[in-house]
């Protein structure tokens, strides 16, 4: 009898494990489940009908009462995210640039990266290929606040 409680305890306390430390459906979740579900399955084989009826209103009881307590006490709200990015990439005007005019990478381009153009630094993109930091590059298009820069040679 210790082992088939054991089991059941142990699957809700995986259950409950995933709903508040590993979101969404998980191997812990899965294992859980399973363990419950054979603890169930052994009182319903073990001791029959009426006390495996028992023992799934009982699991499912705690499971309930778990799942409300945690919603009444706000539990939650230490795992939800409250704050929003709000910037944007390149948000200042960049179609006062043209094409052809230079800055100087500040970070590696990999192929996006951040140059520093006229005292300001914008994040830029070369076609393709990788630009190492500090080295001049040149304005090639810019495209719906995109900046595209070729190294200059």
């Amino acid at each position: 009898m210790v082992g088939i409680i054991f089991l059941i305890l142990a699957g809700l306390l995986l259950i409950i494990a995933e709903l508040i430390f590993v979101p969404g459906t998980t191997f812990v979740g899965v294992i859980g489940l399973m363990l419950t579900i054979v603890g169930i399955f052994l009182v319903f084989d073990e001791y029959g009908n009426t006390a495996g009826y028992w023992t799934t209103a009982g699991t499912a009881a705690v499971t309930i009462i778990g799942i409300v307590y945690s919603f009444k006490s706000n539990s939650w709200d230490r795992f939800s995210l409250k704050s929003s990015i709000q910037s944007r990439v390149n948000d200042e005007d960049i179609f006062t640039f043209q094409v052809g005019e230079k800055g100087k990478t500040i970070s590696d381009l990999k192929p996006i990266g951040k140059a520093e153009i006229f005292g300001k630094i914008y994040e830029v993109r070369s076609k393709g290929e990788w630009i190492g930091a500090g080295q001049e590059v040149e304005i090639t298009k810019i495209d719906s606040k995109r900046i595209f820069v070729e190294p200059i040679k």
